[in-house]
């Protein structure tokens, strides 16, 4: 107790931190500092450990029309983080300084009918932490006890992987995979997960598509039976002699490309379903009655994890050592690096990009 105590009085007594912010209403971001924020009551402040850089974070540096109806500036970017508590407000019951948590994103109100029937991750006011209020990438910050979930002897880095690997789980487990043929469209770090959860949960047979040969080669070593070239000719007949003539059960869509969901469409079997994951960011047009309706198609729309079940699959996947997502934690960097994290990210020669206090 005296360690944690010590470790608290030394967090309280720094002054300014360093912050990844966006500033001004305009491409970019800046490295600032900031006052140490402090908790209130029923809420911790956490130490940063490793916080990832999300696909979100590189549209609101780039400042794109959703990033502008989504952020106000001035606020701390990061939403995938774990942290180490060092100090507790008034009510804190659950958790206590030193213990290493990640972070669930979203903030939701807990009354609206939404959260009162069992479905928070759809709240009608939800906030997301690193877009509404200030969030992880910086030394420090505060987070409401409800949102701190127990690291359960994980890694520090895959702590915080399990904000967007929650994502995967959810797309995944919306109904049974297990024995189904799965196809993932979009091999980011997202759909790197969902590979890998697809593999780990008994899926017959797990095929990855992507443009980028780098993430094909990831979705291989994550378990995929076929990782083929999204753009290449050749892949819906590899997909039809692979399954059969059938097509697959299950699509997995994590891409929000508009070819993508024409493809998945194409290739998902009658009566099969498709989990929606990916933002799109113009609307797209399908033939409801050809392409869904007379193939007798599920769609799911996946947002978030559901709140608590799906954290607490996530972290029976990794504990149980059937899933290793540790090949997706591609490269390293520094809070002072932030620049080079982010060209890397915008490349698409990467798959989870870490950033370090």
């Amino acid at each position: 107790m005296a360690t944690y105590n010590r470790v608290s009085m030394t967090a309280t007594a720094v002054r300014t931190m360093r912050a990844l912010a966006k500033t001004r209403p305009a491409p970019g971001a800046e490295l600032v500092q900031r006052p140490v924020p402090r908790p209130g009551p029923g809420e911790v402040l956490l130490e940063m450990q490793p916080a990832s850089i999300c696909g979100t974070d590189l549209h609101l540096y780039e400042w794109d029309s959703w990033a502008q109806d989504v952020l106000t500036p001035p606020t701390i970017l990061g939403h995938e983080l774990a942290g180490r508590v060092v100090e507790a407000g008034a009510g804190v019951r659950r958790v206590r300084e030193g213990d290493l948590v990640g972070v669930e994103s979203h903030l939701v109100d807990w009354s609206c009918t939404q959260c009162r029937t069992g479905s928070p991750h759809l709240c009608r006011n939800l906030r997301v932490i690193g877009a509404h209020v200030d969030g992880g990438f910086a030394e420090y910050v505060v987070i409401p006890e409800t949102n701190a979930i127990e690291s359960n002897g994980l890694d520090p880095a895959v702590v915080a992987l399990q904000e967007p690997m929650g994502n995967a789980v959810h797309a995944a487990f919306v109904e049974p995979i297990e024995g189904r043929t799965v196809a993932v469209t979009g091999c980011g770090p997202i759909g790197l997960c969902a590979v890998g959860i697809a593999r780990a949960a008994g899926a017959a047979l797990v095929i990855a598509t992507d443009t980028e040969p780098y993430r094909l080669e990831l979705a291989r070593t994550m378990g995929a039976d076929l990782a083929l070239d999204a753009l290449d000719p050749e892949t819906p007949g590899r997909i039809s002699s692979a399954t059969a003539g059938d097509g697959v059960e299950v699509v997995l869509e994590m891409s929000g490309a508009a070819p993508a969901l024409d493809q998945a469409l194409e290739m998902v079997t009658r009566g099969g379903r498709i989990s929606l994951l990916g933002i799109f960011g113009e609307p797209v047009t399908i033939d409801l009655s050809e392409q869904v309706i007379q193939k007798g198609l599920r769609l799911y729309g996946i947002y978030g994890r559901r709140i608590y079940d799906t954290w607490e699959r996530t972290q029976a996947l990794l504990r149980s050592g059937t899933l290793d997502v540790t090949p997706i934690i591609t490269h390293r960097f520094d809070l002072a690096d932030w620049e080079r994290a982010f060209e890397l990210i915008a490349s698409r020669h990467a798959g989870k990009v870490v950033l370090l206090p």
